[in-house]
C-alpha cells in the first residue's frame, strides 16, 4: 500500500504558495527528505518548469516509487537514497533545495551535515526552502509546538524543535544568507536561504 501522511496532505497548499514564488527562477530542485512521496508528486504536477528531484534514506523509497507510478509528471525524477546519517551528496547542482519537516526528527550532527551538504549542491544564488515547526532564542512560537517538543524529546533525546538562531549559524558556515521567514499555518514557518554568489 502506498504510504500517506495526513500533514503533507494538509500543508501542501500552503508550502505551494510559498514554492511558487522561491523556485520561479529555478530549474532543477532536490528534496530532501521526501518521505511518503505525496509532495515530490504534487509540487511536480503544480509546477511544470521544474525538474524535481525526490531523495530520502533506502527504506522510504519504495514507497515514493509507488506515489510516482501513480503520476503522470515527466518532470519528476526516480528518487534516490540520501542518508544524513552516512551521507554520499550528489555531484550534481541545484537551483534550488526543498525540505519539509525534516530537521525536528534528525540528530544535531545530521543537521550539520545538511547545511554543511546543502551549501556543495546549491547553485550560486539558488535557494534553500526549510519547512517546519522552530523556535528563536530559546522561545517555542505556540504552547503547540512547546508540547510537540517535549514529546519529540521523549521519544527519542536527539530530535527536536529546532532554534533558528543555531540553523543561522550553519547555514553563515555554508555560505547561505536568510532573506524569508515566511509564517505557515499551524505555528509553522518556511525559512528561506540563498546561496551567495561569492566566497
Amino acid at each position: 500500500m502506498k504510504p500517506f501522511a495526513e500533514a503533507c496532505e494538509e500543508n501542501k497548499q500552503p508550502i505551494l504558495a510559498v514554492l511558487q514564488q522561491q523556485f520561479a527562477d529555478c530549474r532543477t530542485i532536490l528534496e530532501i527528505g521526501s518521505g511518503t512521496g505525496q509532495h515530490a508528486v504534487f509540487f511536480a504536477e503544480q509546477l511544470s518548469h521544474l525538474h524535481w528531484q525526490p531523495s530520502d534514506v533506502a527504506e522510504n523509497l519504495p514507497g515514493i516509487r509507488l506515489w510516482q507510478a501513480e503520476s503522470q509528471n515527466d518532470n519528476l525524477a526516480g528518487p534516490f537514497v540520501l542518508d544524513l546519517r552516512k551521507p554520499a551528496w550528489p555531484e550534481d547542482t541545484y537551483d534550488g533545495v526543498f525540505s519539509a519537516n525534516t530537521v525536528h526528527i534528525m540528530g544535531w550532527p545530521a543537521v550539520e551535515i545538511l547545511f554543511d551538504g546543502v551549501g556543495r549542491v546549491l547553485a550560486p544564488g539558488g535557494r534553500f526552502c526549510l519547512y517546519g515547526p522552530f523556535k528563536y532564542d530559546g522561545v517555542h512560537t505556540s504552547e503547540n509546538n512547546a508540547r510537540f517538543d517535549t514529546g519529540l524529546r521523549q521519544r527519542d533525546p536527539v530530535s527536536g524543535v529546532r532554534d533558528v538562531t543555531d540553523l543561522q549559524r550553519l547555514a553563515e558556515a555554508a555560505g547561505l544568507s536568510l532573506i524569508e521567514d515566511i509564517e505557515m499555518p499551524v505555528n509553522n514557518r518556511t525559512l528561506v536561504w540563498q546561496r551567495n554568489r561569492q566566497g
